[in-house]
């Protein structure tokens, strides 16, 4: 072994040692941990707001209408259609002879309620709406033209349901919240109600006369029924008329509905029952004027009327916001399919094919240099020279000692292996340390590979094999996870076989390559001294080299067969550090090389088709991908839950076809596959918080500080898999 003297690289580097990351998280910087779950909880509330607001419910015909009254008072059940129990003494009030009140149940209805309250408008005819809440929260304008119009208004409660299988807080919330809603909308308060599923006073059984007289305590007049049209059925609008039209000459509280379904027939049946009505004398009514009070709506005081706008508010962002959510979902989801499908077919074309090599080329069997920056890397350095010592072709190998405080350096030299030479030089960064391996390199081909990788035999050889073509001015070999005997480790296992390795693979025919790992690249030294050789400016040094090789003018290529085991971080915590770095580096890079959108040649074809793909598939499509499981929960609450699942397995389902296909093509046994599953439940969560914690850091400019792992020495080198050649 020999010892060469410290001397620093022509361009210096930034230095980023590994005791910044000692010190606590600033406030600075846990706010920006917080936002990620600040922002996921304030779309989780939107969803949860437009959920309850927008749930559907099954009409009045599906109610236990037409059953005799059972434990009612004979004076209720054949008394009239509209109930008062406000006092100790109930009463009902009939419909005069030749008098109808049309009410209208289920709106207010974009839709229908404008075109209804249009025909009552140019015939003067009053009308009646049952609202619910969450018809009236989410089309306030069409509720507050309905008042302004002179109608009458009741309550049909919130959410629709049938209010004898609730509990009394439930109905409470029923009503306070429609309540809410008509001050938001309309600034008015309404004491006419009309209880869902309920008909005529004879069909009342005890429970639903236990609720009324409740009712009654709390203020309601209830407002029963006459006469049903039946127009949910849309029976046909002749028909309607007909079933509203009361027979000799008696007086009759219509139901008609302007909400839950198609009512063009209603609107027509209208359009033929009021002037019939008119003309054989009758008139109409409100059901205020039944009881004998001018009306049964009152304005509300300043704070109903502040606290219902903001209710209704809230209601609406989180209409638009859901509408914007959906819509971004099915651009996420289009997304994600386009990749897979582009991903398996790219990957199986470049796995069939047989690059041919540049005619009279012989195979690259020159030496090459390894360059190991190292920075207290005690326990992994023994495993990773060792493997090099193995190589089957010839190396010699520069271990750069970047102020190691563990006796890295005295280690490495301590094992007397043949053609292994210690650099040491103070702590300066990755950066500088590869750039001081790089021109102590004695070869015009240099490996580079990270202190905790381990390589098989054959990886050198066959990583500098594209070195033939005199175009290429790098490499990039398979990085595979070390140390994947853990469920985190499995995580990372299918991620990189599956993320990382298969997407190399469609980079590489499409020549556009964004990042050569740093576990496992090579590069021309010429290419490397063209390129500007390793930069500090950001904190994915591997990814900013890269882009600058494609700007200088090199190819880029990558070898599935080049193996090497990398450890993977053991811990979330380090986990967390470790993607964030990439993610925000990643950001970094593409921004400094931003400029290649517009530049010719390979600069510009990686400009633009490797900067947009970048853009779209780690940072965009990821970063939006929340969406397909938040929205999964939301179908889980509040949709049909069966759909919801068998929606969510079918996105499972095409990201499990891709990591079969890409264990397949790497050679990897099918059974770590198991973890997938609970890998987009629980991993995929924490990487979409890592991104966008990275990109609020980048928005705000925030210099994040190198952040080295914790190495736990534990990585393995198994047999060889039976990879495709490519």
């Amino acid at each position: 072994m020999r010892r060469r003297p410290d001397r620093s690289p022509d361009r210096p580097s930034r230095p980023s040692g590994p005791r910044r990351t000692q010190a606590p998280l600033a406030p600075r910087h846990r706010f920006r941990i917080v936002v990620p779950l600040v922002l996921l909880a304030f779309v989780a509330s939107v969803l949860l707001v437009e959920g309850y607001t927008t749930r559907g419910f099954a009409g009045d015909h599906e109610g236990r209408g037409g059953r005799p009254a059972t434990g009612v008072p004979r004076s209720i059940a054949d008394g009239g259609p509209v109930v008062d129990t406000t006092n100790d003494r109930p009463r009902t009030y009939r419909t005069p002879d030749k008098t109808v009140v049309l009410t209208f149940d289920d709106g207010p209805d974009p839709t229908w309620t404008p075109r209804i309250r249009a025909v009552l408008d140019r015939y003067g005819t009053p009308g009646t709406f049952f609202v619910t809440g969450q018809q009236t929260a989410r089309y306030p304008d069409v509720l507050r033209r309905v008042v302004r119009s002179g109608h009458e208004i009741g309550v049909h409660t919130f959410s629709h349901p049938d209010l004898t299988t609730r509990s009394a807080s439930d109905v409470d919330r029923e009503l306070s919240l429609t309540q809410l809603a008509l001050a938001g909308a309309a600034g008015i308060h309404t004491s006419l109600m009309r209880m869902p599923y309920s008909s005529t006073p004879s069909a009342l059984d005890a429970p639903e006369w236990s609720l009324a007289r409740s009712l009654g305590e709390k203020g309601y007049v209830l407002a029963f029924i006459d006469q049903d049209t039946n127009d949910w059925r849309r029976p046909g609008a002749r028909e309607i008329a007909d079933a509203a039209t009361p027979a000799a000459g008696r007086g009759a509280v219509v139901l008609l509905h302007d909400a839950g379904g198609d009512r063009s027939q209603t609107v027509e049946a209208l359009e033929t029952l009021i002037p019939r009505l008119q003309a054989q004398g009758y008139r109409f009514t409100t059901l205020a004027q039944l009881v004998g009070t001018d009306t049964l709506t009152s304005p509300v005081d300043t704070a109903d009327l502040w606290s219902g706008r903001i209710f209704v508010a809230a209601v609406t962002v989180s209409a638009t916001a859901v509408t914007a959510v959906s819509a971004l979902l099915l651009v996420v989801g289009s997304l994600v399919l386009a990749r897979c499908v582009l991903l398996i077919v790219l990957a199986r074309h470049h796995a069939r094919r047989r690059r041919p090599g540049p005619g009279g080329h012989r195979p690259v069997t020159r030496p090459v240099s390894v360059v190991i920056p190292a920075c207290n890397e005690r326990l992994c350095i023994p495993k990773t020279l060792r493997s090099l010592a193995a190589s089957d072709h010839p190396v010699e190998v520069i271990v750069v000692d970047d102020g190691s405080r563990d006796g890295t350096a005295d280690l490495a030299e301590s094992l007397a292996l043949e053609n292994v030479t210690v650099v040491r030089q103070p702590n300066g960064g990755k950066p500088a340390a590869l750039n001081t391996g790089v021109l102590r390199a004695s070869h015009d081909l240099v490996v580079m590979l990270d202190a905790d990788t381990v390589f098989a035999p054959s990886t050198v050889g066959r990583l500098v094999q594209p070195f033939a073509d005199p175009r290429v001015g790098a490499v990039a070999g398979n990085a595979k996870v070390g140390n994947r005997r853990r469920l985190l480790g499995r995580w990372q296992h299918i991620e990189y076989v599956m993320g990382f390795n298969l997407d190399r693979r469609m980079y590489d025919l499409l020549h556009c390559m964004p990042t050569i790992p740093g576990a496992v690249g090579a590069f021309r030294a010429e290419a490397l001294r063209d390129a500007g050789m390793v930069s500090a400016d950001t904190l994915a040094e591997d990814t900013d080299l890269t882009m600058a090789l494609h700007r200088a003018g090199w190819e880029i290529r990558y070898v599935p067969d080049a193996l090497a085991w990398t450890e993977a971080p053991s811990s979330l915590r380090e986990l967390w550090r470790q993607r964030y770095r990439w993610s925000y580096g990643t950001m970094q890079a593409a921004w400094k090389h931003r400029h290649a959108l517009l530049e010719r040649g390979p600069a510009g074809r990686f400009g633009r088709l490797g900067l947009p793909l970048l853009a779209v598939f780690q940072i965009f499509t990821p970063l939006l991908a929340p969406l397909i499981d938040i929205l999964a929960l939301y179908g889980l609450v509040f949709g049909n839950p069966l759909t919801t699942v068998l929606a969510w397995c079918g996105v499972l389902a095409v990201q499990a076809v891709c990591a079969a296909y890409a264990f397949h093509l790497d050679g990897e046994r099918l059974r770590p596959l198991w973890a997938l599953p609970l890998q987009q439940v629980v991993y995929r969560q924490v990487m979409y918080l890592v991104l966008t914690q990275a990109c609020l850091t980048a928005i705000n400019g925030y210099r994040l500080p190198w952040q080295r792992l914790k190495r736990s020495g534990d990585v393995v080198l198994p047999p060889q898999p039976s990879t495709r050649r490519t």
